[in-house]
């Protein structure tokens, strides 16, 4: 163990070392059984008398805090010492940040209903394995392009272009890591202090808690049966958020006219638009409409697209598309943000978009995701229980609850409830239901749990 010792001034030297080694036995920077620098070599390197280490190597043992094992060499005593808790200290976050707790998504549970969640099981890993391994070479160990890998870039101005009909180059798309460090960027750019951002109402929390966290007033905005509800976007607002295809968490589209409206909004208040399209390429029914991106003809819109749905969370691969007027600063923000991702990653990504990998993975999954998706929408419309939201994308469905109907938690089922993507209008009563995690063999068993949950609030 390579232990760092600062030693100052001509004082009792051998005090100074056991001070600082004992500090860190007792902060738990040396654990049990680790193995401490032979007193030469330590003392070589402190410049120091080999006895002076020694000194304080034999007080340690003394106080039962090391202890010295013939031929092998002087170890940290195996009895348990318990470490000191790091100071508390007196720093505190901005108030904002009193409020804004995060905890990961995770759950052991057999019946994983979690929302957001991609099957791992049916993503070409061994593939994936040897595209990265291609890119692992000394070459490629450099400081690169903020915007991202210039090959991805290309790659993902094609594939939006032709599967979800968005118009851009290559010098229009940002890499990001994920969607949410898309929107972070975003709100580092246009967002100030005390400006007004609208959201939809009930909606992504994450993006809700991103915008507070950047100085923001954030206003929940109503969803209806076609989208956003405009005319109650406040007039203050001058970022509004939205995901337009698979509304989240409804499911429901925005439709065309309301598309329309929120769009002749957005240039009338000088406006920016955020266009969250998440989930959109598991479609199982209905031609998809115009993307907003598309259809904006003044500039307004920010298309954010992610590959934590259709590939795996882990790679945190996003994308943003801007108006050329924000590419400086948000390129920037990229930079001061984290310079750029994981290049390896992105080249890897960019072949196997390139070699029609992406899109093969994206039909293999949709067939296995439309399967999930008709049996959960047939067993909920067949509970007088519920009221299931019409959705034809995307890995999640939403089901609201009849009047009096309530859920208890029961062990082995993992489910979200509608309430709690509610920010500011009193808690909707429902379910959200994510069937990514949930394999297709253990679906009928976790929907008969799932209904031996729902009870009655009388």
């Amino acid at each position: 163990m390579d232990v760092h010792i600062s030693l100052h001034g001509c004082g009792d030297l051998a005090a100074q070392v056991y001070r600082q080694l004992l500090d860190a036995i007792l902060d738990g920077r040396l654990r049990s059984g680790e193995r401490l620098p032979p007193t030469r070599e330590l003392a070589t390197r402190l410049e120091i008398s080999r006895n002076t280490v020694a000194v304080a190597y034999d007080r340690l043992v003394a106080d039962g805090f090391l202890v010295g094992r013939a031929g092998a060499g002087t170890f940290v005593s195996a009895d348990p010492v318990r470490g000191r808790a790091a100071p508390k200290g007196v720093v505190r976050p901005r108030p904002v940040w009193r409020d804004l707790t995060f905890s990961p998504n995770l759950t052991g549970d057999r019946y994983d209903f979690r929302v957001g969640v991609p099957d791992a099981r049916l993503f070409p890993m061994e593939t994936w394995r040897r595209l990265v391994a291609r890119e692992l070479r000394p070459g490629a160990a450099v400081y690169g392009d903020p915007a991202g890998h210039e090959g991805l870039r290309e790659a993902i101005s094609r594939h939006i272009g032709i599967s979800r009909s968005v118009h851009a180059s290559a010098a229009d798309v940002l890499i990001t890591n994920g969607a949410q460090q898309a929107l972070d960027l975003i709100g580092r750019v246009l967002i100030e202090p005390g400006a007004c951002v609208a959201v939809e109402e009930p909606g992504y929390p994450p993006a809700r808690l991103l915008f507070r966290s950047l100085g923001a007033r954030v206003a929940g905005v109503p969803v209806d049966a076609e989208g956003l509800v405009v005319s109650a976007i406040p007039s203050a607002a001058r970022l509004v958020y939205v995901t337009p295809s698979h509304q989240f968490p409804l499911g429901t589209p925005m439709s065309l006219a309301r598309r329309a409206a929120l769009l002749k909004w957005a240039e009338g208040r000088s406006a920016v638009v955020i266009e969250d399209d998440y989930d959109s390429e598991f479609r199982f029914g209905e031609r998809p409409l115009e993307p907003l991106q598309s259809l904006d003809r003044a500039g307004r819109v920010i298309y954010v697209g992610s590959f934590s749905k259709t590939l795996l969370p882990m790679l945190r691969l996003g994308f943003l598309v801007a108006p050329a007027s924000l590419g400086p600063a948000l390129r920037a923000a990229k930079q001061l943000s984290d310079w750029h991702g994981e290049l390896p990653t992105q080249a890897a990504l960019a072949r196997f978009i390139d070699e029609g990998l992406l899109a093969r993975h994206i039909r293999k999954a949709t067939r296995e995701y439309a399967a999930r998706h008709e049996l959960i929408a047939a067993t909920l419309a067949a509970d007088e229980r519920l009221r299931p939201v019409p959705s034809s994308a995307g890995l999640h469905l939403c089901a609201r609850f009849a009047p009096g109907v309530s859920m208890n938690r029961l062990p082995g089922l993992a489910v979200e409830e509608l309430g709690g993507y509610c920010g500011e209008t009193p808690a909707q009563p429902g379910l959200v239901l994510g069937y990514g995690a949930i394999g297709q063999h253990d679906l009928p068993d976790g929907l008969r749990l799932l209904r031996r949950s729902l009870g009655s609030t009388g």
